[in-house]
């Protein structure tokens, strides 16, 4: 241990056999002492601050959003007031859209007939059978010289707005209308950000009903209780309380807006409130500041020291472990705490655990591949020796057609030796590359003294392909069955008479033999026939037979891509 740790070790009280979780729990406690000092200085503080004034606030911020929207209003009718005797003739819509334009917040300025048509506007007006009907125009047209609604009864805007109205009047005093100012609710500052406003506090419009006429959070806000708003609208401001669903209390309060009977509302719930309380700058941010940082220090160098340099140590040992070299051994964490020494010596186990059993495993492997390969040599063998006597009996007969039956024998069984032997002469037991060995089952059965006295010119093109033996014997075979109906009925001249074609097309492989030469030939029949049909079926494939124009005969096997996956691996 060096000088500064033990210096560190002394200061917190720490033993060099001290376990990590009591040096961190140490560390912290000390650390975040000052915070929780801080924060309970705080805390008391708040909720002193929210008892006394919690209720102040709510209505104090009420009566401002509510006067901020009262004065929007009330500046909108005087504006209509101003443009009522020039809004009428030809200019009328020019006139209203060019003090639209002048005002931004206004969103549109219209006048209507008594009948509710509108006259001129300084935007799109949205049609509305029942505007008469509307208890805003009803109320002009009964004699109330200004009003102003939350629910003008359509859309005027794609937001929330407050129609803001004045009774139009003929020279005799008769009702003629009216002028109409289209406010949107942001643009009176109703909802928008206030310093007197709690945090996490949410803001609506209701009206004389208690219902709510804008858009609004269900679980914030509740019906008011009967004679609330009648309340409000004497005293200027009132509130009431409404629990939550999820549990605890939400504040409400709410002042009258306009004489049309509308109100506006903020709820707020406790624990909002309490995180509202303010103390000066030095102990809301200084303080705090200054504790997070001592206690971020303080546990960044105890975790350094004590647990992560040592964890980072193990990790690039199990890293060396993960590349395969197992005979590194974690020495240098015997200066570590005890758990990181427990779990250097466990790791150091491993190591030598796994390094006995591979070298077992290796052993075990290179014997069964031993046996494997001696095995395939000897099945190979066994059927070399049955095809050399199929070949004495075959010089011993005089039928041809017995000779013919004796050959076709033996080029199948010359096709399964040669899998065996490309299975034990290879690099892996389990796989084959088809290329190289089409390319010698090809020759071997194309040799003279397999198929005639006379020998006969052959190409093979294969892609190259990895294929397990279970789908390599029927290939095998059924290339030979192929080849053989082909040479059968070869032409007597020399050439390239003989094609053989492998090819890999994504999903789909295919094996075509194509005969050239001669007069078109039909499709063979008899036992070929049927154990190509049973080969391409044992291969999930398809045979078909083609006769090409220029002569000849085409075999073509389509099949699926063969993979090698475990469980053909092991089935091999």
């Amino acid at each position: 241990m060096s000088g500064a740790e033990r210096q560190a070790a002394g200061r917190f009280g720490w033993h060099p056999s001290s376990p990590i979780r009591v040096r961190l729990a140490a560390a912290l406690a000390v650390a975040l002492l000052p915070v929780l000092v801080v924060g309970g200085i705080q805390a008391a503080v708040a909720l002193r601050t929210e008892v006394n004034t919690r209720q102040e606030v709510l209505l104090l911020a009420v009566q401002r959003a509510a006067g901020i929207a009262r004065a929007r209003i009330e500046s909108a009718q005087v504006l209509l007031e101003t443009l009522g005797p020039g809004v009428i003739g030809l200019e009328c819509a020019q006139r209203l859209a060019d003090v639209s334009e002048r005002l931004p917040d206004y969103a549109n300025l219209i006048r209507f007939d008594r009948t509710g048509r509108v006259m001129c506007a300084a935007a799109t007006v949205p049609a509305d059978a029942q505007r008469t009907q509307r208890p805003w125009f009803r109320r002009l047209a009964e004699g109330q010289a200004t009003t102003a609604s939350a629910a003008p009864g359509a859309e005027y805007a794609g937001e929330p707005v407050l129609l803001a109205a004045r009774r139009a009047q003929t020279a005799s005093g008769a009702f003629d209308g009216a002028f109409a100012a289209v406010i949107p609710l942001s643009a009176m500052q109703v909802g928008a950000p206030d310093l007197l406003k709690p945090v996490g506090s949410q803001i609506a419009v209701l009206d004389e009903d208690g219902r709510f006429v804008t858009g609004a959070d269900p679980s914030a806000f509740t019906l008011p209780p009967p004679g609330v708003l009648a309340e409000a609208a004497k005293t200027g401001s009132t509130r009431w309380t409404m629990r939550q669903a999820g549990g605890g209390q939400r504040y409400i309060a709410a002042a009258p807006l306009a004489e049309a009977g509308l109100y506006v509302a903020i709820s707020a719930s406790r624990e909002s409130v309490l995180r509202w309380a303010r103390l000066n700058p030095l102990s809301r941010l200084a303080l705090p500041l200054l504790a997070f940082f001592l206690a971020l220090g303080a546990v960044l160098y105890a975790a350094e020291r004590a647990m992560i340099r040592w964890i980072e140590y193990l990790q690039r040992v199990a890293a060396i472990y993960a590349r395969g070299r197992f005979t590194v051994r974690p020495l240098a964490a015997e200066k570590a705490p005890p758990e990181i020494r427990d779990l250097a010596a466990t790791l150091d186990a491993m190591a030598a655990a796994i390094v006995a059993r591979d070298l077992s495993l290796h052993e075990s492997l290179a014997q069964k591949d031993d046996l494997m390969r001696e095995i395939h040599h000897r099945v190979k063998n066994n059927l070399q020796v049955v095809s050399s006597l199929l070949s004495l009996q075959q010089r011993g007969l005089k039928d041809p057609a017995a000779r013919e039956a004796v050959m076709d024998t033996r080029q199948r069984i010359t096709a399964l030796a040669q899998v065996y032997r490309a299975l034990y002469q290879g690099p892996d037991l389990k796989r084959v590359d088809l290329r190289p060995f089409l390319e010698e089952l090809t020759a071997q059965l194309m040799s003279a003294d397999a198929v005639s006295a006379k020998a006969v010119k052959t190409e093979v093109h294969a892609d190259p392909l990895v294929i397990d033996p279970d789908r390599l014997a029927p290939l095998a075979l059924f290339a030979v069955e192929a080849i053989s109906v082909s040479q059968k009925r070869s032409p007597e001249e020399r050439g390239t008479p003989l094609t053989v074609d492998f090819h890999v097309r994504g999903d789909t492989a295919e094996l075509s033999i194509h005969e050239a030469g001669g007069a078109p030939t039909t499709e063979p029949t008899g036992v070929g026939r049927t154990l190509m049909t049973a080969f391409a079926r044992q291969l999930g494939g398809a045979l078909a037979f083609e006769t090409p124009a220029e002569g000849g005969l085409i075999t073509r096997l389509t099949f699926p891509t063969p993979e090698v996956t475990p469980e053909s691996l092991s089935g091999a």
